[in-house]
């Protein structure tokens, strides 16, 4: 599906849906609990509503009423095989968890899932002793079961998914673990992680976020749990506020443990005006300064963040670009390619992404598939002069299903 966003000042108010990342862990900690749990403030996307249907296919029952969402947990072996759809994060938090089922079960995906690396999961599976089969390294994955427990070392280098995993599946194992971990990256991921872990009564011990004790034969309760506004999702809203006018962003907290907060510092050093009240946060187009920023961390915000770049006023430099090959595209090219069919220059040097000022001119230009990068490009074509066609737009319901229609709102597209 190509749709057309045209130019536009920005001006309205809007509320963020729910953090994925947190509904997610969420969910997943309430198929482990022994009870019923209450999620509130919840709002659905593809990949929240991937891991809903495996929490139903593990057992648990599953109830929605408006934006309460009510889990009675049962953990079992599974009715069929595991479909994560194209979420990287269930893929990776689930399979350790499966593993301490006392049957084999099988795990896949779709689309780009299909061919994104498994490698970090299957090197913990060896060193936990778990048997597992799979594609020619890549899914479906089938994983024996019968995961005791046991001391592990991972590389973090490439991301964090595979040890919230890993911390959500050894509190229920017989001997627990303690897990070492080298050049953590997405560090606040983790601590995401642990504050779900905490409401659902489960212990763990954090050594500075690289080595972590976990005891073994842990429960998980029941929690009633509200699910907070997505820094990750606001990062756009976010970004055409400060290119294109003024906008009011609702449901977000600003002591939020979500790495993608740090928006709100880059544009502090970039000029533009940020204000609040209660739970309201105010942004202001001003006049934009070039940024240097390290996003290893932060990788989901590089796309907003090229949107914004192109329209400072001097060039801008991301760091951080190894973390971007194994995304939804090989998000680093698609930037490069997409972003100069629309005359924005992007270089790339070792680890930087460096971004020149630039007009933004009409083209049509593809989204990979990648949510994030369509709602990057429909970002930018509110300054263009004729605007954008954007081919495969419908991929933002991965993330973020409302978002052209918030669009609409402070727009009138």
């Amino acid at each position: 599906m190509n749709t057309r966003i045209k130019p536009s000042s920005v001006n309205g108010v809007i509320h963020v849906p729910a953090s994925k990342s947190y509904l997610q862990r969420a969910i997943v900690a309430s198929i482990l609990a022994d009870g019923c749990s209450t999620l509130s403030r919840c709002s659905f996307c593809d990949d929240t509503n991937a891991i809903l249907e495996i929490a139903r296919n593990l057992g648990a029952e599953v109830h929605l009423s408006g934006n309460i969402l009510e889990i009675k947990g049962k953990f079992s072996a599974p009715k069929a095989i595991l479909n994560c759809q194209e979420s990287g994060l269930a893929l990776r938090m689930l399979s350790p968890v499966v593993a301490t089922l006392p049957s084999s079960t099988t795990i896949t995906g779709e689309n780009s899932l299909l061919n994104r690396p498994i490698n970090m999961i299957t090197d913990a599976f060896a060193q936990l002793k778990v048997e597992f089969s799979t594609s020619y390294g890549k899914l479906p994955i089938t994983v024996a079961g019968n995961l005791l427990g046991n001391d592990i070392e991972i590389d973090g280098s490439q991301g964090s998914q595979i040890l919230t995993g890993l911390l959500m599946a050894l509190p229920l194992t017989k001997n627990g673990g303690k897990i070492s971990v080298h050049n953590l990256k997405s560090k606040p991921y983790i601590e995401m992680t642990l504050n779900v872990l905490k409401e659902w009564d489960i212990r763990i011990i954090n050594q500075n976020f690289s080595e972590f004790f976990i005891p073994g034969n842990q429960q998980y309760k029941p929690a009633n749990y509200s699910i907070e506004g997505d820094w990750s999702s606001a990062a756009f809203m976010i970004v055409a506020a400060a290119i294109g006018g003024e906008i009011t962003i609702h449901g977000l907290n600003t002591e939020s443990k979500q790495g993608d907060i740090k928006i709100l510092e880059i544009l502090n050093t970039v000029g533009a005006s940020v204000s609040f009240l209660n739970d309201a946060i105010t942004i202001k187009k001003m006049h934009l300064n070039g940024f240097d920023f390290n996003a290893s961390d932060y990788p989901d915000l590089f796309p907003p963040l090229v949107a914004l770049a192109a329209h400072c006023n001097s060039k801008s430099t991301i760091y951080g670009v190894s973390r971007l090959l194994s995304k939804e595209s090989n998000r680093a090219l698609t930037l490069v390619e997409e972003f100069s069919k629309i005359g924005v220059k992007i270089t790339i040097l070792d680890d930087k992404m460096v971004v020149i000022p630039s007009k933004i001119k009409f083209n049509t230009v593809n989204s990979h598939n990648d949510h994030r990068i369509a709602m990057a490009l429909a970002i930018a074509a509110l300054s263009s002069d004729s605007g954008i066609e954007i081919e495969g737009f419908e991929c933002i319901k991965k993330s973020y299903p409302e978002f052209y229609n918030d669009l609409k709102i402070i727009t009138q597209q």
